[in-house]
């Protein structure tokens, strides 16, 4: 039984979500949107690109998995100030490899959640804020940086009013990371409230 959510970084999940960070922010990042594009074979760029980007982080040869986790993780990072990538020259990490491989997973898949694919017909809101009000008996903090660039759509927002009861803590000068000021404390502050009741 869960008893109580503190939440961060949220998305849902929905296609205009998955589309705003595979294809939207480009526009506001050019260089680092064309440079992740390089590693794609030219009918793989139109179509759904975390699907894409999983087929070549799957390839059984380690060179190709490697780009293209790079790829996936530079893109990342550039959307997500003040990080930033690791210089090319050094060998990707483990742990950025099963990132990328995790994320473009469930990018790829449309979350598991049965939505009809990467831009589909009818899915603006998504199952996640349909069914948010099942919620209602279930305490909540959502904690959102005002910087998250992949809030731009608002999904924190339109969570926290199909959720009732819940409770929405925007950090402000704070992106999509859980160890910037504020965040943490927000964080700390929402369990401990839980952990009290």
């Amino acid at each position: 039984m869960v008893s109580e959510l503190v939440l961060t970084c949220v998305a849902t999940g929905s296609n205009p979500e998955v589309t705003l960070l595979t294809r939207g922010l480009g526009k506001l990042f050019p260089r680092p949107s064309s440079g992740s594009l390089v590693n794609f074979p030219a009918g793989e760029r139109d179509g759904n690109l975390a699907a894409a980007y999983n087929r070549l982080i799957e390839s059984p040869d380690p060179a190709v998995r490697e780009r293209a986790a790079r790829a996936w993780t530079d893109w990342e990072t550039a959307i997500i100030p003040p990080r930033r990538a690791p210089k090319s020259g050094t060998r990707i990490r483990c742990s950025a490899c099963a990132f990328a491989r995790t994320v473009t997973h469930y990018f790829g898949n449309d979350h598991f959640l049965d939505e009809g694919g990467e831009g589909g017909e009818g899915n603006d809101e998504g199952v996640v804020l349909r069914d948010a009000p099942l919620l209602k008996d279930i305490p909540g903090t959502l904690v959102q940086g005002s910087l998250d660039l992949g809030n731009l759509i608002g999904a924190v927002w339109r969570l926290h009013h199909a959720w009732p009861g819940s409770e929405l803590v925007v950090v402000d000068e704070a992106g999509h990371d859980t160890s910037t000021p504020g965040v943490v404390e927000a964080l700390v502050a929402a369990t401990d409230r839980y952990a009290r009741r």
